[in-house]
């Protein structure tokens, strides 16, 4: 089931985001992650529209989209990724939203791949200052 988050479902959205994006990102010093912890809880999930996907009361992934186009999160918990979920969320933002676009580091060729693979089109590349690592912006229509 795929629903709203709610105020309850922050820690466990947080530590998903925190395992599944050490996962991902291991071309990126794991402290930078750890340092933005606090600013992705405090602010970024607060401003976002946030879909958690649950099965028997526990959630197993999250989208999040903001200003209504862009997806700044797709996370799933690291044991159960490549089950469908993230799919399942990004048809639910596309039933929900007319264009949406991302951003994901060149890098992190399995989400690259999966992104094309669920309609994303490559639209730019370029350097993310904060990391020095390529990103690619992804758009979907």
């Amino acid at each position: 089931m795929i629903r709203e988050l709610e105020a309850k479902d922050i820690n466990r959205v947080m530590e998903i985001w925190k395992h599944a994006t050490l996962e991902a990102h291991s071309f990126i010093d794991e402290k930078y992650w750890l340092g933005k912890y606090n600013e992705v809880k405090d602010i970024y999930i607060p401003m976002s529209k946030t879909f958690i996907y649950e099965e028997s009361n526990n959630i197993k992934g999250f989208i999040s989209i903001l200003n209504d186009d862009f997806i700044g999160a797709l996370f799933v918990d690291i044991s159960s990724q490549r089950k469908g979920i993230g799919g399942q969320l990004v048809d639910f933002a596309k039933k929900r939203y007319n264009k949406l676009s991302l951003a994901v580091y060149k890098n992190n060729t399995k989400a690259v791949e999966f992104y094309k693979s669920v309609g994303f089109v490559l639209d730019e590349e370029k350097i993310d200052e904060d990391t020095n690592e390529k990103e690619l912006i992804m758009r979907w229509k």
